[in-house]
């Protein structure tokens, strides 16, 4: 494909995104007045993650922008961490307002009050469509993003859960059961929370710089240490640069390398065997004569370096 017709993709993918943001948001806005008008609790909790959805997407939208952003002398990695910041942010507030949900409905079986059975099935049907909408709208691109893909797949669930509402209302227009609304509040925001706590985790992992899920240290320390020439190794670390990068920083005890020319041969192999074995990107390896590495920790603790000048507020 020419550089002309990627551009021309990128950015149809933009405006769709745009576009999904647009009718999440005015679908969230019909919801929260649909459900304080009609007193439902469970239309405003399926409100709650239609916003989801639209944040979701916002993050998306946001993050291929900040993609083209060239790293410099104060991000030297680049800015993909932004959208791990914001999926944070955005997850937090989500779980927290669930929970408000769900102390609110527990409130409720206390205090039952009326509720507008119609209005809701209305607002949900509409819920329902908007939400078949957005689904089609990126599910071309979900077959090539994985972030974009979750928030496909959330949509679905977002029309699973309009069509609950709907049920809902039914039964409560046609059985008087407004209990039904509690049960469908408790299940949307327990819904909500576990279906947002598997990325809760990943961001929090990746900010703390922890090993990947997928791979294990002694696994990669092993497969380093039956390369040839290999001695020991010590201070190995693998840690996420962002949602797609993993970095790797180790030091290497070699007798083998007798000139500058041979160790960096030799450092080279070993970056090519992580690439291919652990698809690890971003390696820096250190690599030191016979001996030095003695009593060195394969996993040593972060040591304390002070700076020599101190840092400048910008």
């Amino acid at each position: 494909m020419s550089g002309h017709g990627h551009h021309h993709v990128s950015d149809l993918g933009t405006r769709r995104l745009a576009w999904a943001v647009a009718i999440n948001l005015l679908l969230t806005a019909a919801q929260v007045i649909g459900g304080v008008l009609s007193g439902s609790l469970s239309l405003v909790a399926d409100a709650l993650h239609n916003f989801s959805d639209a944040a979701g997407l916002l993050l998306a939208l946001v993050a291929r922008r900040i993609s083209k952003r060239p790293a410099d002398e104060h991000r030297t990695f680049g800015y993909g961490l932004a959208e791990v910041v914001g999926g944070l942010i955005n997850l937090t507030s989500i779980m927290v307002i669930a929970g408000y949900l769900l102390i609110e409905a527990i409130t409720r079986m206390f205090d039952r009050p009326e509720v507008d059975g119609w209005m809701m099935v209305i607002v949900a049907g509409i819920a329902l469509v908007v939400d078949t909408a957005t689904a089609v709208l990126t599910y071309s691109m979900s077959k090539e993003s994985v972030n974009i893909k979750a928030a496909f797949l959330h949509n679905i669930a977002d029309a699973l859960a309009s069509v609950a509402v709907i049920v809902t209302g039914t039964l409560i227009i046609l059985f008087d059961w407004y209990w039904s609304d509690i049960v469908t509040t408790f299940s949307i925001s327990v819904y909500i929370v576990w279906i947002s706590w598997s990325p809760f985790k990943r961001c929090v992992r990746i900010l703390m710089q922890s090993t990947p899920d997928d791979l294990s240290i002694q696994s990669i320390a092993s497969t380093i240490r039956d390369v040839p020439g290999v001695e020991s190794i010590s201070h190995l670390h693998v840690w996420s640069i962002d949602e797609s990068t993993v970095a790797l920083e180790l030091r290497i005890e070699s007798g083998n390398c007798t000139s500058l020319l041979e160790a960096d041969d030799f450092r080279q192999r070993i970056k090519e065997l992580i690439r291919v074995h652990y698809e690890i990107q971003h390696a820096t390896i250190e690599i030191v004569p016979a001996g030095s590495l003695s009593g060195q920790p394969l996993i040593a603790a972060h040591e304390k370096v002070s700076d020599p000048q101190p840092r400048q507020e910008q």
